[in-house]
């Protein structure tokens, strides 16, 4: 903060006007906290301020003359948020807030997206669930339409080079091919329970038995152990970087968490430690991770710089996974639901 800015928080805690310093984080889903930071952000006689985004007041989960937490409302949308307070109006701080776009799913990693734009998100079901579509394919224009039926616990999604997606099944330990118009077809078998999968640049097929193994599949379709790491009690997730480097996350019972590096020659080293619950993940132009996870007991998507610096960068509970989509927007996950926020954030592409 410069200096003339400190010099203003000051003044407004004089003449009693509340003034935003930071918002924190500035991305959220509906019904996530943020943190408003800042002087003057509390009525006189212990009142509760007030807090609005765009024209809808938002929920105060606790204030302060220093700051205030506010649960981001539903129905709220990119743009403003201010504090009311002895009837003055804070300055005014922009938050971004993510669209939902599809509910009634049942997502537990990532979506996929294709070179046209289309997204594609599971309804992956309990194990065993057989439910009556798999696969829904959601267009630029966010129609949901069936797109795959009959495979039973479908779990992630990568397309390779030539835009052919993939699927694993948790339920069969099997990974298929699915043809533009549904149809499926085996491509690899015998995996245990297949959960995250993810093309090299060699276009190898990296897939995740959450029991402890990662297998390498070669494009004519030989198998190998590839790494081993900790079961997980839920799934494996991968993403590679620009470095060709494999990233792994796999929630144990354990509160702290790992994100682990692969690299080429199959060696594990641990990334980062200390997520709660990390799930889906993927990286931008940058060398960033982004993660969906929990930091300090507070859940959303979690940046993690190349350095291992780690901070939360989006708000969110129930968030299971994340896919950056052209023109700097990212498409998010939740257990339930398909999410849109427009973030500036181009994503690295998941097959060079």
């Amino acid at each position: 903060m410069s200096i003339s800015e400190r010099l203003l928080g000051k003044k407004a805690a004089k003449d009693g006007k509340p003034h935003i310093e930071t918002v924190s984080p500035g991305s959220a889903l509906a019904g996530a906290e943020i943190r408003i930071t800042g002087s003057a952000l509390r009525p006189l006689e212990f009142r509760v301020p007030r807090v609005h985004f765009g024209d809808i007041q938002a929920a105060i989960v606790v204030s302060c003359d220093e700051f205030v937490v506010a649960r981001v409302p539903e129905g709220a949308l990119t743009g403003p948020v201010v504090v009311a307070t002895n009837g003055h109006i804070s300055n005014a701080q922009s938050v971004k807030v993510a669209v939902p776009i599809a509910d009634e799913l049942h997502p537990v990693t990532n979506p996929a997206i294709d070179h046209d734009g289309n997204i594609f998100v599971t309804f992956s079901g309990s194990r065993g669930q057989d439910t009556p579509v798999s696969i829904y394919k959601i267009d630029t224009n966010y129609a949901v339409k069936p797109f795959v039926s009959e495979l039973m616990n479908a779990t992630a999604m990568a397309f390779d080079g030539d835009g052919q997606l993939y699927v694993s099944s948790r339920y069969d330990g099997t990974v298929y091919r699915v043809a533009p118009n549904g149809t499926m077809a085996t491509y690899a078998e015998g995996m245990g329970v297949a959960t995250g999968i993810a093309f090299d640049r060699n276009r190898n097929l990296y897939v995740g038995d959450r029991s402890g193994t990662i297998f390498k599949i070669s494009p004519d379709r030989q198998m190998f152990v590839f790494a081993m790491l900790e079961p997980s009690m839920s799934a494996y997730h991968l993403a590679f970087d620009a470095d060709g480097d494999l990233f792994v996350t796999g929630p144990t019972t354990s509160s702290y968490d790992s994100v682990y590096r692969v690299d080429p020659h199959g060696t594990v080293s641990t990334f980062y430690r200390g997520l709660g619950r990390p799930q889906g993940l993927a990286f931008d132009v940058e060398g960033n991770l982004y993660v969906a996870a929990s930091l300090h007991g507070s859940s959303g998507i979690v940046k993690i710089t190349a350095d291992g610096k780690a901070s939360l960068e989006l708000a969110g509970r129930g968030l299971v996974g994340l896919a950056f989509a052209p023109g700097g927007a990212a498409i998010l996950a939740t257990t339930n639901a398909i999410h849109h926020i427009s973030w500036n954030i181009r994503g690295l592409p998941l097959v060079p």
